[in-house]
């Protein structure tokens, strides 16, 4: 019976979402970087599936949890999880 592939996950808990990146699915095509509008995505020192960097976010407060990263990446290698704003008390 074959085994099922495990994919490990980098979750980085940012201000307004939670990144996930999958570098078992990442090929570091770089389309995420050149389209965050905020350039909150860089490449990291993960190596992908093959064998090229991966990308993280660069720091808690840039992402603006646009998705744009996730919908272009040709991959399915992000998943951006938007975190539910929290109701101001007066």
């Amino acid at each position: 019976m074959p085994k099922e592939k495990h994919f490990e996950v980098i979750s980085d808990d940012m201000e307004k979402a939670v990144f996930h990146l999958f570098p078992g699915l990442c090929k570091g095509c770089g389309l995420c970087r050149e389209k965050c509008p905020t350039d909150v995505i860089v490449w990291s020192d993960r190596l992908g599936i093959y064998g090229t960097p991966t990308v993280k976010a660069k720091d808690r407060d840039s992402c603006i949890a646009c998705l744009i990263c996730e919908q272009v990446c040709p991959d399915c290698a992000i998943k951006i999880e938007r975190k539910k704003r929290s109701k101001k008390t007066n």
